[in-house]
């Protein structure tokens, strides 16, 4: 039976990515986990996978389309099988049916309204035949147009319905230029451009001053340079948690060479691909210790606190352009040589431009590792909708007391960095504390 591939959702605040190219032409053979196409999210160039097998029978969007999360991009069949019923945008995809066609600049692109009686109007059925026995949802090249329901008897496209609720713009006071009175993206735009702004309230406009960049000369001295789609996602993601979470900051000095000296140990019993790296033992101690501290593997939820089941310990890495996260699943309960295997190879993904969606899915506390770039101390911020960030620095040659007497130690210092409405400063000491128990005496990693 034929299915939809549907474009994933690889964030909480992601909404689109961009289809970058297609690896499979209609009629070529899938295999359930196949790469089909290349996708482009504000994080990275990921791989997207079938995750059925047959014949790719049908693509519903050209390769440079931009796309909203959930909405249908293929389908994929058995050969010979009829399509002809199933159109694109979200058809038969409850996650996806409020969406309608993605909006172009061109007023013809648009598709043409639909008469709805009165009260609520309702979405047409995919597939579903109309009065004269058609299919209630044409076909196109860039996914079929369903009727769409009007939330307060407006008529709005959802990217226009996006941009006024971002701006507090009721819809009722815009006029729009679409069929039937449709109003558009640049209806809004204009409506906004025309309107004169009003004094926002003082709490929210000392945020967006905070949020603003600085205004910087420009001329024959300087060069500007568009910002990419990573870097504003970025920007974007740290302005949010920094002036929404309120962060505090707990450091610890760890012993690290009895953690090195296992790794020396363990390494030279596996194969070069599962090699252990420091980070990955940070990452393996970090997990074990969430197991004492729930609050930390959590998320504020405004009302209540959402407890994560898994421990899926993600680490920051350095991409050209920013940074990205990749995860590595069930980390407190995973041998040290599969965390190494997993993460040497989802990093080389991420450093090629080939992330798979699930290489940065489902992180519930991240490593921050600095330590290769000889840095002492730093503090990272919380990636939301997590509850805290680990720190890493470099571990250094000191001074230390052992058994009453100085010798040369290898001393790491960590800081974690967490969210005050889900936890307090005593609760992430202890974790430094478990913490740092794990990597000076890092047997407890193998047990």
């Amino acid at each position: 039976m034929a299915d939809y591939i549907v474009m994933p959702k690889l964030g909480f605040d992601m909404r689109e990515a961009e289809l970058v190219s297609w690896l499979k032409e209609v009629g070529d053979s899938v295999e359930k986990g196949e790469i089909i196409a290349e996708i482009e999210s504000d994080k990275a160039t990921l791989e997207l996978e079938a995750n059925n097998a047959g014949v790719l029978l049908k693509k519903l969007y050209e390769e440079g389309t931009v796309v909203a999360v959930g909405d249908n991009i293929a389908i994929v069949g058995q050969e010979g099988e009829d399509v002809s019923g199933m159109g694109g945008d979200g058809a038969g995809k409850p996650e996806a049916a409020a969406r309608a066609a993605p909006e172009t600049e061109a007023p013809a692109a648009e598709a043409p309204e639909v008469e709805e009686p009165e009260g609520e109007p309702k979405r047409a059925e995919a597939g579903a035949p109309s009065p004269d026995g058609e299919p209630a949802a044409a076909e196109a090249g860039a996914g079929a147009a369903l009727g769409e329901e009007y939330p307060d008897g407006v008529k709005a496209t959802p990217v226009a319905r996006r941009i006024a609720g971002e701006n507090d713009v009721d819809l009722k006071q815009v006029s729009g230029s679409g069929p039937g009175g449709r109003i558009r993206k640049a209806d809004v735009e204009a409506f906004l451009e025309a309107k004169p702004a009003a004094a926002p309230a003082p709490e929210k406009a000392a945020v967006e001053r905070r949020a603003e960049p600085t205004a910087v000369p420009t001329g024959p001295d300087t060069t500007e340079v568009e910002t990419t789609r990573l870097r504003k996602a970025i920007g974007r993601r740290m302005v949010e948690s920094k002036t929404t979470v309120p962060h505090f900051y707990v450091t610890s000095a760890i012993d690290m060479d009895a953690v090195l000296a296992l790794r020396k140990q363990v390494n030279a019993m596996l194969p070069e691909e599962s090699k252990v790296t420091v980070n990955d033992l940070i990452v393996k101690a970090a997990a074990l210790a969430l197991r004492d501290f729930p609050n930390l593997n959590a998320s504020f939820g405004g009302d209540k606190i959402v407890y994560h089941n898994n421990i899926n310990v993600g680490t920051a890495v350095a991409i050209e352009g920013g940074l990205t996260t990749v995860v590595q699943k069930n980390t407190d309960a995973s041998t040290l040589s599969k965390i190494a295997a997993d993460n040497k190879a989802m990093i080389a993904r991420a450093r090629e431009g080939k992330v798979r969606p699930d290489d940065v899915q489902g992180s519930t506390f991240t490593v921050s590792n600095l330590g290769g770039f000889d840095v002492e101390n730093f503090i990272a911020i919380i990636n939301p909708p997590e509850a805290a960030i680990l720190a890493v620095g470099t571990a250094q040659q000191e001074a230390v007391v052992r058994d009453g007497e100085i010798v040369v130690g290898s001393i790491m210092r960590a800081t974690i960095s967490a969210d005050h409405r889900v936890t307090d400063g005593a609760e992430a000491a202890r974790y430094m504390q478990k913490l740092k128990e794990y990597l000076e005496e890092p047997m407890r990693l193998l047990i």
